[in-house]
């Protein structure tokens, strides 16, 4: 399988086929002289519609890079360099490229490069895949900033229209799990049926209670899911009032707030929401030919004809930004991993438990700098369902409700993966931001926090945007593990995270707050837990959720 290329559109063509004759062209705002990129049909600065196309010069500054271990392809082995660089007519426009002709170990941060094109060719057509290289220049270049920096995003938060708040009309009334492991080889929907009767039955309910389905991302693609609300209606016959399902939401909470949402409206009364992963047997079936990767050889994607076709692609490179800003170091990424892993040992559940060192993490191989693979989740199969309810019910039912507090959604960065935040994992800082603006509690009140953890660096985004560390103190306050730990200033994912525990994707995450919140958390609870914060997702539009006892 070559690697996937780009598909052409009326929007992109000149972008893809610039190559032909050797130039450079990035669209332009031909009212203000901004350059745009990705390509739209609106300038995002002006709002003026008169777009076209401007040559340009082909250097450009190096704004990050990352080296390639573990991915690639026939026509792209390991290890090559994908990177972002900055247009120096508008340092604004990062593209993301391939640095050629060069060792990495001589590259650096703020250095020119300047473009080559690779000519591809496939059945579907010819591209010109714009590639950069050392101008041998002793000189840094314009260099990208910040939009908005990282300590400013409480600016542009809006406030709260109402006193009264959504989140005070429901809670969480069960929560439920199926067995989670590596290739279970079941099938996914009865992974789901199994959490979704056992959330059921945590909150003393019956099939016929629920009037609401509510999932992320309500399809199922690469093992990500097991066919969204109509594979589980169909299967379970529940005739719901209301339902929720897609891509374009608060992260894998999402499905949460907007059963918030369904309840606070009267829309339903107890929405079952669910998320399923099998990933791990979904591989196993691939490697066994039985089923076969997703899409074909063209893709919408500006990064993945790069090889860079994982998120932790992208997180690298803001890593490295934010290793270079503030002296973070892989061993500052460490301490949260050896974190996830100690609280995985108390937890029967989790798919890893054996005891890991800092030399155990240091000298894991690696998969792209600067991560390696105890910086990454582990796949796996398995599926997590909570009960959302009603509050006006939730105190008459068997378990103690889990509140909710507050939530943050409000999108203030660019949701372009390599155009948006560059020292942070994006979409974390402004919903951090927006979650405070709607509770009088803060960061020193709470408890416990759950921070989504695809990634080492996901957590770390997360710790400083929602002020448990300061803005570039990751370092310092992640020195020796024990600001994190059960026992910590802020006990970090008590249930081994899916950096140990296995990849739910966020919604283990929730199934362990309010396992905390219960008190049920055994060997691995937190003492007089009564606050926690939960994340969801990043990179896409994320969430925040805070939680709490009625007491």
């Amino acid at each position: 399988m070559t690697r996937p290329l780009p598909e052409l559109t009326v929007q992109n063509e000149f972008f893809w086929t610039a190559g032909s004759d050797g130039v450079l062209r990035i669209q332009e705002c031909r009212d203000c002289a901004a350059l745009i990129h990705p390509p739209q049909p609106v300038c995002r600065y002006c709002r003026s519609r008169n777009m076209g196309v401007r040559d340009v010069s082909g250097k450009a500054t190096l704004s990050a890079f990352t080296v390639n271990h573990r991915f690639g392809f026939p026509d792209l082995p390991p290890p090559y360099i994908v990177a972002q660089v900055a247009v120096v007519e508008d340092p604004r426009v990062r593209l993301t490229t391939n640095i050629v002709e060069c060792d990495p170990d001589e590259l650096e941060l703020g250095q020119t490069v300047e473009v080559l094109f690779e000519k591809i060719e496939d059945k579907a057509g010819v591209v010109w895949l714009p590639v950069f290289k050392p101008t041998g220049e002793k000189e840094t270049g314009p260099q990208a900033v910040d939009e908005i920096a990282p300590e400013e995003f409480g600016r542009f938060v809006r406030p709260p229209l109402a006193g009264e708040k959504f989140e005070d009309k429901s809670a969480i009334t069960g929560i439920g799990a199926s067995r989670l492991g590596r290739r279970l080889m079941v099938p996914p929907l009865s992974l789901t049926v199994d959490a979704c009767e056992a959330a059921i039955a945590d909150a003393g309910l019956t099939l016929d209670d629920i009037d609401g389905l509510s999932t992320y991302p309500g399809l199922d693609i690469a093992g990500m899911g097991e066919g969204g609300v109509t594979a589980l209606e169909g299967a379970l016959g529940i005739r719901p009032t209301w339902i929720n399902g897609g891509m374009d939401t608060f992260g894998p909470g999402g499905s949460i707030i907007a059963a918030m949402m369904a309840i606070a409206t009267g829309m339903a009364r107890h929405v079952l929401c669910f998320r399923t992963l099998w990933e791990a047997t979904f591989q196993q079936l691939m490697k066994e030919g039985k089923t076969s990767p997703p899409g074909g050889k063209r893709t919408s994607s500006w990064q993945m004809p790069f090889g860079a076709t994982s998120a932790a692609h992208v997180l690298a490179l803001n890593a490295q930004r934010h290793f270079q800003r503030y002296g973070t170091t892989r061993e500052t990424l460490g301490w949260i991993a050896l974190n996830q892993r100690a609280n995985a040992a108390l937890n029967p559940t989790a798919i890893y438990r054996d005891p890991m060192t800092m030399d155990d993490y240091l000298d894991a191989r690696m998969i792209t700098t600067p991560f390696g693979l105890y910086d990454c989740d582990v796949p796996c199969d398995g599926a997590i369902a909570v009960i959302v309810s009603a509050v006006d019910v939730a105190k008459d039912m068997p378990k103690p409700p889990v509140l909710f507090e507050a939530v943050g959604t409000q999108i203030i960065e660019r949701t372009d993966w390599d155009q948006t935040t560059m020292t942070h994992e994006p979409q974390v800082l402004g919903q951090s931001a927006h979650l405070w603006t709607r509770t009088s509690l803060r960061p020193k009140d709470v408890d416990v926090a759950e921070l989504y953890d695809g990634f080492s660096f996901n957590c770390l985004s997360w710790l400083e945007a929602l002020g448990f560390c300061g803005i570039g103190e990751a370092k310092d306050f992640l020195d020796g593990g024990r600001a994190i730990a059960r026992d910590g200033v802020i006990p970090l994912n008590t249930h081994g995270g899916q950096l140990s525990h296995g990849r739910t994707h966020g919604m283990g995450l929730i199934h362990e707050a309010v396992t905390q919140l219960r008190g049920d958390a055994g060997e691995r609870q937190v003492k007089d837990a009564h606050v926690a914060v939960v994340s969801s997702g990043g990179l896409t539009p994320s969430g925040a959720l805070l939680l709490r006892t009625a007491t």
